[in-house]
C-alpha cells in the first residue's frame, strides 16, 4: 500500500487534481478552441458505450490537456489496440488539421485500426498506420522529427516484462525510437501501472506495475528531459499487490469477478510528461 512517505507527499494533491511540474514555463497550455474540440471529442456519440464508462478511470480530457494535445499537432499513439484513445484522438485531430499515428507491432498490430478505418472512414479513414517498435528495414516507422507529441498508455510495462528482442527487453529501443520520432521541443506522455518504489524489482517482470523511477531512467537514458507528473490517474484504493497482479482489478478480473476488486476500480497510475530538448 502507499505510504506518506517525504516523495509521496504529493499524493495528497490528487484530490484537487492538481499537476505537479518539475520545472516552470514549460506547459504546452491549449487553447479555448482545442478545449472545446477536446470536449466535444469525448462526447461524441460515435465512442463506443463501453469505452465511454471508463472515462471514470481514464479521465481522458485532464490527461491529454496535461500533455498538451493540440487539435493541429501531430500525434503517435504507440501500440492503441482496439483504439480506446483512437476514437478520442483522430476525429479530434482530424478536424484540428492534425495527424493521428497508430505505432502498433507487426501486421497484426493494426487490425484494431483497420477494423475502426473500414467502420467509419469519415472519423478514422485518415489514420496513418506505423510499425513500432521497428527493427527491420522493410518495416515502416513514423519518420524522424515529425511528431508534435508521442502518447503511450499502458505500454511500458510490457516492454520490460513481455516483449523482447534477443534477452533484451523493449524498453530502451523503445524509448530511443520514440524520442527520434519527435520534434525538437516535442512531449512524449507515459501512463502506466504504478509500482510502489520500495517494492521488489522483480514485480515490475510478472505484475504488469512498473515504478515511476524505472520509467523516468529509460526516458532519460534516451535523451528526455522530465517535465512533469499528475496525480489525475492515480487511484489511492490500489495497494498494486494483488494474486494476479494488476489484472486483478478490472477490467480484466482475472482473480474473478469479485465485489471488492470491482470497488477498488482501475489501477493507480502515473502520469508522466517528457519532453525532447530542443
Amino acid at each position: 500500500m502507499f505510504r506518506q512517505t517525504a516523495p509521496r507527499l504529493f499524493l495528497g494533491l490528487a484530490a484537487a487534481g492538481l499537476a505537479l511540474t518539475a520545472a516552470a514555463g514549460t506547459a504546452r497550455e491549449l487553447r479555448r478552441t482545442d478545449r472545446t474540440s477536446l470536449k466535444a471529442a469525448i462526447a461524441a456519440p460515435s465512442r463506443t458505450a463501453a469505452n465511454v464508462a471508463r472515462d471514470r478511470y481514464r479521465n481522458p480530457e485532464p490527461t491529454l490537456a496535461f500533455f498538451g494535445v493540440r487539435a493541429s499537432d501531430t500525434v503517435v499513439e504507440i501500440w492503441p489496440a482496439g483504439g480506446w484513445y483512437t476514437e478520442i484522438l483522430a476525429p479530434y485531430l482530424r478536424r484540428g488539421g492534425g495527424t493521428y499515428y497508430a505505432a502498433s507491432m507487426g501486421a497484426n498490430g493494426h487490425n484494431g485500426m483497420r477494423r475502426l478505418m473500414s467502420a467509419n472512414a469519415d472519423l478514422y479513414g485518415a489514420i496513418r498506420l506505423a510499425t513500432f517498435p521497428t527493427f527491420e528495414p522493410a518495416e515502416t516507422g513514423v519518420p524522424d522529427g515529425s511528431a508534435d507529441v508521442v502518447l503511450t498508455f499502458r505500454n511500458v510495462h510490457n516492454f520490460q516484462m513481455g516483449y523482447q528482442r534477443g534477452n533484451q527487453p523493449y524498453g530502451v529501443e523503445a524509448f530511443r525510437q520514440m524520442y527520434r520520432m519527435l520534434k525538437p521541443g516535442g512531449t512524449l506522455g507515459v501512463v502506466d501501472h504504478r509500482l510502489p518504489e520500495n517494492a521488489s524489482a522483480e514485480r515490475e517482470r510478472t505484475s504488469g506495475y512498473i515504478k515511476v523511477s524505472t520509467v523516468r531512467r529509460l526516458a532519460e537514458q534516451a535523451g528526455f528531459r522530465f517535465v512533469g507528473a499528475s496525480e489525475v490517474n492515480a487511484n489511492p484504493r490500489d495497494t498494486a499487490d494483488w494474486p494476479n497482479g494488476v489484472w486483478t482489478l478490472p477490467p480484466a478480473l482475472r482473480h474473478g469477478d469479485e465485489a471488492r476488486y470491482r470497488a477498488i476500480g482501475e489501477s493507480d497510475r502515473m502520469t508522466l510528461k517528457f519532453v525532447r530538448p530542443r
